[in-house]
């Protein structure tokens, strides 16, 4: 069984942005990563999809979320500024299911050197490119292992 842990994808720059950050969407480039999220994970057995409230997560997974014929849910766990410790509380209560999950550059490297902490296998650099996924392995509930997946290309270096 896997978590994917997704980085949101590309949503254009915080400072020209005008309004409330979590209402800011994904731009172009980042709607493509999206869809190479989808390609990625699409034909996966994922029976839940979460996401923090952001919009721009919400839309990088959108996609995936409606090819598989799911709902996404939006929990504050996942959010921006988030504590890692409540965030892999909600991946560790995923047990052995096949699940999806997008969150934040700032939240994301914290989860992965804390799993690493309590024994996670991974021969990847912690990072956390935006679009892209951290394939969690478990076995009996247990996060154990991790792979991470590279956002897809730009449509410059198609």
């Amino acid at each position: 069984m896997a978590i994917y842990l997704i980085r949101h994808a590309h949503a254009g720059s915080r400072s020209t942005w005008r309004g409330d950050d979590y209402q800011r969407p994904l731009s172009e480039r980042g709607r493509d990563q999206s869809e190479h999220v989808l390609k990625v994970l699409g034909d996966e057995p994922i029976v839940r999809v979460f996401s923090s409230p952001a919009r721009r997560c919400i839309e990088t997974v959108e996609p995936l979320a409606t090819h598989l014929g799911l709902k996404v849910k939006r929990l504050v766990e996942l959010g921006e500024g988030a504590d890692p410790f409540e965030a892999i509380a909600v991946l560790r209560e995923q047990g052995d299911r096949d699940v999806a999950l997008c969150s934040h550059g700032d939240l994301i490297p914290k989860v992965i050197r804390r799993l690493i902490g309590a024994g996670m296998r991974t021969r990847d650099a912690n990072i956390s490119q935006k679009g892209s996924i951290w394939v969690l392995g478990t076995d009996q509930g247990t996060i154990t292992k991790a792979r991470y997946v590279p956002p897809g290309p730009s449509p410059s270096s198609r």
